[in-house]
């Protein structure tokens, strides 16, 4: 059974959304024509075993898609959403994509030489923060590409492993996981890497939600808890023909840091009506030294 998670966006009278992927609750079986986002290991191993995920827009995953890739292979997800498959033997980039949709994503076939496969499990690098309600990768060697026999554990708490392969992993945290630094654990079978740190952030949206005018200027400001350090966020504006953000479509920004550690986000109305945009924190990969 997949892990419970909670609600995915923050609401604010319908017209201003905080959106973040989430787990799917099992009574939600979204249809396959919901399918949006293919999660893909970024690198997989030659003749090696790895786990895909599909989700529907609003971050649930999903079942009974079909998955191409560009070296002629095909599959479908299960009724977990993923999807087990062997990595092609020739090694290099390949892409998949979700059948009917434009989107491709890409990979990188290693061989188990690149790879430093190895007996033991070793993270070798992983987000400084990673966002409450948004998914996380680890690199390392040694993991399970069956996602399901990976174990990942934050402050205790099993985390949901979505994508896998020998040399990266793909995870959300725990539902109801308190905001700031949490020791994290990684297990495939018997085999655990040893245990680190990554700060967990909760980012809460301060905005007029009223409707937007023509020509009118709205501040979103972006409330961030877990650290005082800066972090950078992008936002999305998924209301174009309505209102235009400031810094292009994405935004890209650094929160001010501190105890009132916020980031502010400029819109300009181009038409009455309401508006959605989403944000989320962009990742920041760093190598772990034991």
């Amino acid at each position: 059974m997949l892990s419970r998670h909670s609600a995915c966006s923050l609401l604010l009278l319908s017209s201003v959304a905080l959106t973040f992927p989430i787990a799917l609750l099992p009574q939600q079986l979204p249809p396959a024509s919901a399918a949006r986002t293919l999660l893909l290991p970024k690198r997989i191993v030659s003749g090696e075993t790895a786990t895909l995920a599909v989700l529907d827009a609003n971050g649930r995953l999903t079942p009974g898609v079909t998955v191409n890739f560009s070296n002629g292979d095909h599959l479908v997800t299960n009724v977990t959403g993923r999807a087990l498959f062997v990595a092609p033997l020739n090694p290099g980039v390949i892409y998949a994509a979700i059948a009917s949709r434009p989107n491709r994503v890409y990979t990188t076939v290693l061989t188990p030489a690149e790879a430093g496969t190895t007996s033991s499990v070793q993270v070798s690098s992983m987000p400084r923060f990673v966002s409450l309600a948004d998914r996380f990768e680890l690199s390392g060697s040694g993991f399970c590409g069956d996602a399901d026999a990976n174990t990942v554990r934050v402050a205790g708490r099993p985390a949901l492993v979505l994508a896998a392969s020998p040399v990266s992993l793909v995870a959300l945290p725990p539902a109801e996981l308190e905001p700031g630094p949490a020791l994290v654990d990684v297990a495939c079978a018997k085999r655990s890497a040893p245990r680190f740190s990554i700060s967990f952030l909760a980012l809460t949206l301060d905005a007029d939600s009223s409707p937007l005018a023509p020509g009118e200027h709205r501040t979103l400001t972006v409330h961030v808890s877990g650290t005082v350090a800066k972090v950078p966020l992008e936002a999305h504006n998924l209301s174009p023909k309505v209102a235009q953000l400031t810094g292009g479509n994405p935004a890209n920004i650094s929160s001010s840091g501190g105890a009132q550690n916020t980031a502010q986000f400029e819109l300009i109305g181009l038409e009455r009506g309401n508006f959605r945009i989403s944000v989320r924190l962009l990742p920041t990969p760093t190598p772990l030294r034991h």
